[in-house]
This record gives structure tokens, sequence and C-alpha cells, in this order.
């Protein structure tokens, strides 16, 4: 469940508040002010883009940082193509950890922002600065920036017939246009309906983030809706078009579709595809009223598709040279599906697709920030949380431009820290970002407080009690919704303070929640994990017979549940490491497998049989029989843990106890889905 942290766009400068072990063979962000100087005085052309020389490397780039193309000028709508090769570079930049100059050049490019694709990618740039902050300047800036390339791209789209066709797009889209209409089309027109689908997405996604209100998420879902749509016919487009030239014998491509526009389809279709497919079952019925269907796989190939990857080779079969410009987009694309949507889904997840498209991109872009995240996101889906740290270090130190995006990996080194069981390290993480970021102060603020309850004296522990009384009033809200991790860290806050400022596991419990026992080394799990969890436990027994008297009387069977439960992932984990996780083979195992099994399940067992006596913290129960699930899945018995899966998404009050139900549980949606994934991917050896 985790996700990256989002700070503030504003800072451009600054350096790592984290000191790191690991050196980074970047080059300093300083070295590169004499980037993009003088534009050159010819541009290269979209035709341009056939690798002749057998011998250079397939992720050769296709530009000199040092040697940007000009823009034919004035500009001209309908010679709007010829600013690929403008907008290539300036992502080149990009992507290589010089945004500012990135910026800085798309402006020189196109002051007044009358380009198609100038105007649109400078408002992608705003865009993802918008997401990353959450600030409300950022935001709105993005909000105006892509509304404005909308606008550019509605001027340069095909002119409907009439007014009642377009009307009619809203309600049943494939009205409006068809295989047809866009056959009909310019190719820059093409692209224009391409960039305007673009532009729909992130308008809708910043306003939604913004807004805060269901009133704002039903008119963007409209427009995602259209957007959707108009993706979908481009597909259908490509496809017939493909089709015809394979009758005709020329090959599975239609040679005459340049590569630009074939992996922006790819893209919209493909993540159109992966998005659907990701939504809840409720939800989906509720889509599918509306003719559209989420295929995964589908969405996985287009997207590997535009790059030339397969499963069976290493390297892709398109170069840097013959690539389309959404290209590397597409492969980020790749990397967020495997990398970080997989801890909540496991369907169609591949580790080793997202281990060949990072080394083929690190090696074109060896300081890129984005792809050195990857690199850390990569190393702690394989279970090697130290590794994750030095990559998220290097991320940090690759670029100084975006202050921001260090807290991107001070969450992460965070979450790693916590699966090293390095307690003061993930601390130093978690007050840097309450001081820093803005995406959640509740969650920086409980991870800094459960830190320091796990390793501080008298005087940090009574930090922590201010911070924890603070988490409540920090909430936010998007599109009129809690944050269910909010929501969480609340309810832990005020149990807290309800308990005379106690809680049992508190950073076990959130290295539960963000996987971190999941991707911690099987020893770590052994010589520190378990032995938190036994102390716990030695305590509780002690008090098994009088409950009453533990702790003021309240409590009891929370604490106990919960050391039994962290106790049983534990041992699932030495039992059954992640599927992703690179074991040593060295690795001397504390716990035999058959007996982390045995006192996994046994642990689980009394969780199940005590759970009608817990007084607040009821969704463990729930994640027990989730758990529970796992494991059987592991042990080969798919009945029993289809069993498990299907009795959590069955809705029924599994906790009920002599008071009865206690109604909705913390994170119940998210572990929903994750129950819904588990079932899907049972058969297929990732759980």
């Amino acid at each position: 469940m985790s996700s990256p942290a989002s700070p503030s766009a504003s800072s451009t400068s600054g350096g790592s508040m984290i000191s790191a072990t690991s050196p980074s063979n970047s080059r300093p962000a300083n070295e590169t002010d004499d980037v993009l100087l003088t534009p050159a005085t010819s541009s290269i052309s979209p035709a341009d883009t056939k690798q002749t020389d057998t011998n250079t490397p397939s992720w050769k780039p296709n530009y000199d940082l040092h040697s940007p193309p000009d823009v034919i000028r004035p500009y001209e709508p309908d010679e709007a193509l010829e600013d690929i090769p403008g907008v290539s570079y300036a992502l080149e930049v990009f992507l290589s950890s010089h945004m500012l100059e990135s910026e800085d050049y798309c402006n020189k490019m196109d002051e007044i922002k009358e380009r198609l694709y100038f105007a649109t990618g400078f408002g992608l740039i705003q865009c993802v600065k918008g997401l990353m902050s959450y600030e409300d300047e950022d935001l709105l800036a993005g909000i105006h920036h892509t509304k404005h390339g909308n606008h550019i791209a509605s001027q340069h789209r095909k002119k409907q017939a009439f007014f009642g066709s377009r009307l009619a797009g809203y309600v049943v889209s494939h009205l409006s246009s068809g295989v047809s209409h866009i056959r009909g089309m310019t190719p820059v027109e093409r692209h224009a309906e391409l960039v305007y689908a673009e532009s729909l997405f992130e308008k809708a996604l910043l306003g939604i983030v913004y807004s805060g209100d269901w009133l704002a998420f039903i008119k963007e879902a409209l427009n995602m809706r259209t957007m959707i749509g108009v993706y979908r016919q481009l597909g259908q487009f490509l496809d017939a078009v493909d089709a015809e030239a394979t009758a005709r014998g020329e090959g599975p491509m239609d040679k005459t579709i340049d590569p630009h526009f074939r992996t922006g389809v790819y893209l919209g279709v493909g993540l159109s595809h992966i998005i659907l497919s990701l939504m809840p079952g409720k939800l989906m019925t509720l889509v599918e009223l509306f003719g559209y269907h989420g295929d995964r796989k589908l969405g996985l190939e287009l997207l590997m598709k535009a790059g030339g990857w397969s499963h069976e080779k290493d390297e892709p079969s398109i170069s840097a040279k013959e690539e389309g410009v959404r290209r590397s987009i597409c492969d980020m694309a790749l990397l967020i599906f495997h990398l970080v949507l997989s801890s909540f889904t496991f369907d169609g997840v591949d580790i080793t697709v997202a281990d060949k498209v990072l080394k083929w991109n690190l090696k074109r872009y060896p300081n890129g920030v984005f792809f050195l995240f990857g690199a850390g996101r990569l190393a702690l889906c394989q279970s090697q949380p130290a590794k994750a740290v030095y990559y998220y270090t290097q991320a940090m130190e690759s670029q100084k431009q975006y202050r921001n995006l260090h807290h991107i990996s001070f969450w992460e080194i965070a979450i790693a820290n916590l699966a090293l069981w390095d307690i003061p390290s993930s601390l130093k993480c978690w007050t840097d970002l309450r001081a820093e970021a803005t995406w959640s102060k509740a969650i920086y603020t409980y991870g800094m407080a459960v830190c320091l309850l796990e390793v501080g004296d008298d005087a940090q522990k009574k930090e922590a009690a201010k911070l924890l009384e603070k988490v409540p009033a920090l909430r936010q809200k998007i599109a009129g919704k809690s944050i269910p991790l909010e929501k969480f860290v609340a309810r832990k806050s005020r149990k807290f303070s309800q308990q005379g400022n106690r809680l049992a596991l508190p950073a076990l419990e959130l290295a539960y929640i963000f996987l971190g026992i999941a991707h911690a080394p099987r020893e770590i799990i052994t010589s520190k994990m378990l032995l938190e969890v036994e102390k716990v436990l030695t305590k509780l027994e002690s008090f098994k017979s009088k409950p009453k008297k533990y702790e003021g009387g309240h409590g009891y069977w929370d604490d106990y549940c919960l050391a039994q439960f962290l106790k049983g992932v534990c041992l699932r984990y030495v039992a059954y490491p992640d599927p992703d996780a690179i074991l040593d083979p060295q690795e001397a195992v504390a716990i035999p497998k058959e007996q982390a099994v045995k006192q996994s399940q046994e642990a689980f067992r009394l969780v199940l049989e005590n759970g009608p006596k817990i007084e607040l913290d009821h969704h463990i129960v729930y994640h027990t029989h989730y758990e529970l699930g796992r494991l059987l899945a592991c042990e080969g018995d798919h009945e029993k843990a289809r069993n498990e899966f299907e009795l959590v998404i069955s809705g029924k009050h599994l906790e009920v106890g002599p008071s009865g139900k206690k109604g909705k549980y913390s994170m119940e949606n998210a572990l929903h889905m994750r129950c819904h994934a588990a079932l899907d991917a049972l058969h297929q050896k990732r759980l």
C-alpha cells in the first residue's frame, strides 16, 4: 500500500537531508548550466529516425543535450508535427534530470503557448509538478496550463459536421466519430485528437485533486469517459489500418502511420485498459453499462509494444532512434504497474519485465531520477531494502532542481528502513517529510510518532504523544472522500490517547501496512521483528487469566490479537518469502519452513478465536483471514484459500461477538481489492 509522497514543487533547490553511506556517480546538477544555450538551426524530421549503425547501442539517445533543435517560425497549425523533434528533445532533457532546462526550453520555443505539442507538453510538466506538491498554487497552475493545452488541441482538431453529432458524442461516443471519421483526418488532426485526450486526462486528474468534492469528481469523470472514448476510437483506427496493411502483404503495421502517433495510441489505450481493470467490482459493473471493459493483458501488451519489448528477449526491438515520442512514458507506465501497483494487485505483474525495462533505461538515463526511483522500487520488491536505500539516495543526488522529488525518496527510504528494522533512520525520513512535504501530513506525523515510541526515551515519548494528538486534525479529502490510510492513523492516534498514551507494536504494524514485512530479509524478520512481537506476547500471556488488570482494564484482546497477527505474518514470510524476493543462498534461516508454517497458522487461529473480544481494532480479524488465505495458497490448498478470501469479500461481520456487529473497519475497501486480486491470481503462484 505504499505510495509516493508528494512534496512542494515550488522548491527548486536544496540538498538531501538524509546522511547516506552510498556514494553517487551522478554529475552535479550545476554542471548543466551550458545546456540549451543556443538552439540549433536545423531540426530532426520524424521520418529521419531509422537506426543505420548496427553497432550503435539501442539505448543511444536521439539528441545531444547541448544541441537543442529549433522550431519553424512563424507557427502554422498545419506544420504542428515539425515540433515533435523539439518536444522529444525536451522530454530527453527532462528524463535526464534537467527539469528546469526542459521547462526553459519549452518556454523559449513557444512563448505564447500556441504550438500543439509545446503547449500541451508544458502543461504536462505543470501537471506533474502540481500532483507532486499538492500545493494549491501548483495545482492551479497545472489546471490553467492543461486547460490551455486542451484548448490548443481543440483548435487543431478536425471540426465536427454539426453540433448535434458533437452533443451525441457525450451520450453515445461512437456516434460522434469512428474509424471513417479518423480516416478523413490529416496527420495533424489525428495528433490533435490524441493530444486532446491526453490533456483531458491531465485536467481531470488535477481537477479531482484540487476540488476535493463529489461534484468535481462527477464532472471530471465525464471528461474521463470522453477521453477513453477518443482513445478507443483511435485504437480501432490503428487496428483497421494495420489489418489492411497485413492483408496487402506489407507487414503487421501500416508504415504510413508515424511512430509518434502510434506510441501515443498505445499509451492511451493501454493505460485506459489497465485503469479500468483495477476498478472494484461494483464500480466496474457501472462502467460496463457505458460499454467499457478493462483488459489488463491487452493494456500491458500495448505498453510493451510501444518500446518493442518481449518476454523472450532482454533488449527491445525498437531503438531510441526509431522510437515514438511517448515511448519513454510507456516504459514508465510499465514500471509503475509492475513495481508500484503490484502492492495491491497480482494478475499481470512481472518483475522480470520491469527489470529489463529498467536496465535499458538506466543505460540511457544513468542520472535519470525517475528510473533511479524505479531501481529502488525494484530492489524493494526483490526484498533487498538496503539496495533500495542506495538507489533512492542516488535519485536524490542526481538532481537538486526539484526538491519535491527528494520527498519521494524520503518516503521510500522510510519504508525500506522499516523493512530493515532500522527505526532511527526511518524516523529521520518521517521527520524530514513532516517538515517539508504536503501530500499527507497526517501519515508523516504518525510515522514520526510511532518511531519515537519505538526507540525514544521519556522526553521523546512525550513528543510522540503531542504529535499523535495532532494527527486527526491533519486529515485531507480527495473527491470528498477521506484517504483510508489517514483515517486509520487518525483512529490509532485517538486510541493512543484513550488508552493512556499507549499503543502495542505500532511501528511493526506500520511496517506491515507498507509491505515492510513482506520485503524484509528473513534474517531481519527472525532476529529483530519476531523478537519485538515475543516481548509483547510474553507480557500479554502473564495477564491472560486476568485481562481486566492489563493496562487499566482496556485493550488486552486488541493487543493480543494484533501481536498474534503480526507473529503469523512474520512467520508466513519466513516460510514463504515474497515470490519476487532474491534470496541469499548462504542465508541461515533460524526457523525451519515446516515449523514456521505451523506456528503461523496457530497464530492466525488464535486471532480468529479471540477476534470477537476485540474492542476497537476489528480490521485485524479481516486481515487475518486474508493472510491465512495467502498462506494456504502457498501451501497448495487453493480451496481453503479461496474460502478465506471470499469470506472477507462476502461482507459478513466476521468479528461478531456478544455485542453484535461492529460496522465498517479500517482499510476495508483496500482489503477487498487485495482479496479480489488474490482470487484472480490464486493459481499463478504469486501469493
